[in-house]
């Protein structure tokens, strides 16, 4: 993932909402649509990307009253910091883990832009 993509996540309303609201207690998609005023379509857009960043996992997967199984997130991500300094977009993601996730680097606004 680039610096670009990265702040991208981060900055994007709903994602930083679902983070926010699984920081402490892991929720379902519907729980969180419903309490974030999400529509369900795009809760499910923002967890599947926040999953492929490795932003947020599935910690368990609970039974409904109906006999479904339900997805129950947690948001893996403890600090996003983000910094422009001399030309360099740079991100950093400090993990619950411990672990630390850097993106950084000079920019190619033209191919960018592009995407």
């Amino acid at each position: 993932m680039n610096p670009l993509e990265a702040s991208q996540i981060i900055s994007d309303e709903y994602a930083a909402r679902i983070l926010v609201a699984t920081l402490r207690r892991p929720k379902s998609a519907i729980t969180l649509s419903h309490d974030l005023g999400i529509p369900i379509a795009a809760c499910y857009r923002r967890i599947k990307m926040l999953e492929e960043a490795k932003l947020v996992r599935c910690v368990e997967r609970v039974l409904t009253q109906k006999g479904k199984r339900m997805s129950v997130y947690t948001s893996t991500l403890k600090n996003a910091y983000i910094s422009f300094e001399d030309g360099n977009l740079k991100v950093r993601f400090e993990m619950k883990s411990g672990s630390i996730e850097d993106f950084g680097g000079k920019l190619d606004l033209v191919s960018e832009i592009a995407l």
